[in-house]
């Protein structure tokens, strides 16, 4: 795929999601504001019922005991009631119907006693409602007979109660608040209304007058404007005095978040989920990109290895095939050891790429035995001793490890040892020099390798023990390899249970460090 045709997708599939998390972000954080106003109307609702049925309340004790103040008061005898009257007839049944409506108002005064006033005595009307049916049948001459007559008086209370209302709002408006209502009483209307909405929260109020508060509080109440509800009580515009019912609902908050909770979590999965599966996917194919490049390298790496030997191969078999050529036994042997080198070299990296595959599957075997690492040192600086001679550098072993058998295999930790050597070999500029540590360190032996060649960055030490990974010079031929060493060295010391890792600094060289378990 074209470079900026994959920028631009990664940007723009970066941007959907940015943006879907933005949706979901403004989503949650409305469904909150929304819940939240909800929870505000319903405790406010809550508020107001509570501050009414206490008005109600009041209302009705003390109509109750007007009316039954009113009702020991008899009815004088001969009043005259304002009446209506009218007439039915029916001819058929020859009877005919009076009716009559009346109505008696009357004032009285009545004892304050049964409120805590400073006033004496409360005027108060009476409604007194009369009714009466006269039945009367016609004689045959004409004449009337009365049959029967039914009288019934009834106190009007609906209209007595109207008048009462207003009245006792001037009269209870001089009464102290701590007497008109209780703290026990609030409470428990409180919980009653929030049960009857299904809203949990603790509760704390208070009763203020004026901004002021009175005795009418809970016991841990405290005012903060911004967290209290306040609605009007016992409000009395003609003598311009009234109280507010202030109250504190904590879990308003929790409530409008625990509504919104399980949908907000569900969204926040989903979006991770999301953002996770999107994460991982731009990682592999970043990924197999990477991949690709390295095995384009590894493939034009391998090419150019194999090139040079066949090459060389058939140049000596050409000459070989020289008349002149065969007669010489001298000249035969040199070229026919030439051929054989060339073979033992494309044997030796094709034994690479399948050492690395068997590991791959854990197909290699490896079996070990008791083996001394100063051993296997000195057997791997034989290897490559030749070549540092031919560079004019050195090899330096420092062995101050008293103890250093080890359960290894020793071709296979001989070669790693090998490939750390060889790349101290290959990055070295100048002539390699290179220093061999070991130490004892409680029940493991650390083996170092330390070079001054062209050192690495922070970031390729991260990626050198990767299958196929070479640092990119900008040209891939000036270091001969396929990438395959150190992935290698790093799978060997995982099965023998080792560490591996290297300390480096650009332009400083590097130190490969290697810790083991001893045998005893």
């Amino acid at each position: 795929m074209n470079k900026r045709l994959f920028i631009l997708l990664i940007a723009l599939m970066s941007l959907s999601l940015l943006g879907i998390i933005f949706v979901q972000g403004y989503w949650i954080s409305n469904s909150y504001r929304d819940k939240e106003e909800q929870v505000n109307y319903n405790f406010r609702e809550v508020l107001n019922e509570v501050a009414n049925e206490v008005q109600i309340r009041e209302i009705e004790d003390y109509y109750r005991i007007y009316s039954d103040l009113a009702d020991s008061v008899e009815t004088p005898e001969n009043i005259n009631f304002s009446e209506l009257v009218y007439t039915t007839s029916s001819d058929k049944s020859n009877e005919s119907y009076i009716f009559s409506d009346g109505i008696l108002v009357e004032d009285y005064k009545l004892s304050s006693s049964f409120l805590d006033t400073e006033i004496d005595s409360i005027l108060f009307k009476k409604i007194i409602n009369k009714k009466s049916t006269t039945k009367i049948i016609s004689g045959i001459d004409g004449s009337g007979e009365v049959s029967e007559t039914i009288e019934s008086f009834v106190r009007m209370k609906d209209y007595e109660r109207n008048r009462f209302e207003n009245a006792f709002k001037n009269i209870s408006a001089r009464t102290p608040i701590h007497k008109r209502v209780s703290v026990d009483e609030i409470e428990k209307l409180l919980q009653k209304a929030m049960k009857k909405r299904g809203l949990k929260s603790d509760v704390e109020f208070a009763v203020y007058s004026n901004g002021l508060s009175t005795r009418v509080h809970s016991r841990s109440f405290e005012y903060d404007a911004a967290k209290i509800l306040a609605t009007p009580l016992f409000v009395n515009e003609e003598l311009k005095i009234g109280y507010d019912l202030l109250v504190n609902f904590s879990e308003k908050k929790k409530t409008a978040f625990r509504s919104i909770l399980g949908m907000a979590v569900l969204s926040l999965v989903f979006t991770s989920v999301i953002v996770l599966a999107y994460a991982s996917a731009i990682s592999q194919i970043f990924k197999q990109r990477q991949i690709s490049q390295i095995k384009s390298d590894f493939i034009n790496n391998m090419t150019h290895e194999f090139k040079t030997p066949i090459a060389t191969i058939n140049l000596a078999l050409d000459a070989l095939k020289n008349p002149k050529a065969k007669s010489n036994e001298e000249f035969v042997d040199r070229y026919l050891n030439m051929i054989r080198d060339e073979n033992r070299r494309m044997h030796a990296q094709v034994e690479n790429v399948l050492r690395i595959s068997k590991l791959e599957k854990n197909q290699l075997d490896l079996p070990k035995q008791r083996v001394k690492l100063h051993d296997l040192i000195a057997t791997a600086i034989s290897h490559v001793s030749l070549i540092v001679e031919d560079r004019r550098g050195y090899i330096k072993p420092h062995l101050g490890a008293l103890k250093s058998s080890i359960l290894g295999s020793e071709s296979h930790l001989t070669n790693v040892i090998v490939n750390i050597l060889d790349n101290a070999i290959k990055y070295s500029e100048d002539e390699p020099k290179i220093d061999i540590y070991t130490e004892n360190v409680k029940d493991s032996i650390i083996l170092k390798i330390r070079d001054q060649g062209i050192g690495m960055t922070k970031s390729v030490q991260k990626k050198i023990f990767e299958k196929f990974y070479r640092e990119s010079t900008g040209d891939i031929h000036n270091v001969k390899g396929h990438g395959l060493g150190l992935a290698y060295a790093k799978r060997i010391l995982d099965d023998h249970d080792a560490d591996i890792y290297v300390e480096s600094e650009k332009g400083k060289g590097s130190t490969f460090i290697i810790k083991l378990h001893l045998i005893s």
